[in-house]
């Protein structure tokens, strides 16, 4: 067992698949809707969040680039969907009474904030919280890495890793019934068994700098807050 412990600044890695549900593409509203009911909760609690929001569930920029597509181009598109997922996740919470901004790295101002550091800390501090689209802006890379790289800019605790399944397992669990769940697992030995927990750029920026991973099942209701307080949930990369 890990020791419990709390965070007060946190960043959630949530990916665009989550939004989709059981509809196979797009947005299903109630689940952006429950979403954001475990969003209130945590910022309820004063505690400062960030989210950052893939797109996988709209465009998947190395899927077309796979079968052809430029892959700069294919990123910049993927990188529009997470601005759309980012536009109803603020709906959904602002319908709710939570004041949120939603920032992005490229520049779109008649929808939203760019994305700069000290504003967007500032908006953490009175207790808004912060969606971050757009990726970093640039092509090439990942979402995952855009949450490493925000969460270190922006001097969170932890990163909340929001999946489908209930942490990392040493093999898929949906295809090998033998896979194991590991508690807690070093950084190091992520990138040497090449786990699918984040990219290998976002790894190595967590390594760097010290901070921590935790994965869990997005799914099931109140995880958000049982990972935030630190109860022993999902897996912990550190």
């Amino acid at each position: 067992m890990r020791k419990a412990r709390g965070y007060k600044k946190v960043l959630l890695k949530l990916s665009g698949e989550a939004l989709q549900g059981g509809l196979g593409y797009g947005i299903d509203p109630q689940v952006v809707d429950s979403i954001a009911d475990q969003l209130k909760e945590v910022k309820d609690m004063g505690i400062e969040l960030a989210v950052v929001i893939g797109g996988g569930n709209i465009f998947r920029g190395l899927y077309a680039a796979a079968r052809g597509m430029d892959r700069a181009t294919a990123d910049y598109m993927g990188m529009l969907a997470t601005v759309m997922n980012g536009m109803a996740l603020q709906d959904a919470l602002e319908r709710k009474g939570t004041f949120t901004r939603v920032q992005t790295a490229i520049t779109m101002e008649a929808l939203a904030e760019p994305y700069i550091r000290r504003r967007a800390i500032r908006h953490l501090e009175k207790g808004r919280i912060v969606i971050l689209a757009g990726g970093t802006g640039n092509p090439y890379f990942t979402t995952d890495t855009t949450a490493a790289l925000r969460a270190i800019e922006l001097g969170s605790e932890v990163i909340l890793k929001a999946t489908k399944v209930d942490g990392v397992y040493s093999a898929d669990p949906m295809k090998d019934k033998k896979a194991k769940r590991f508690e807690k697992i070093r950084y190091m030995e992520v990138l040497k068994k090449g786990l699918k927990v984040m990219d290998a750029t976002a790894i190595s920026l967590c390594m760097d700098n010290g901070l921590p991973i935790i994965v869990f099942d997005l799914m099931k209701q109140g995880n958000i807050r049982r990972a935030v307080i630190g109860q022993n949930i999902g897996t912990i990369v550190y």
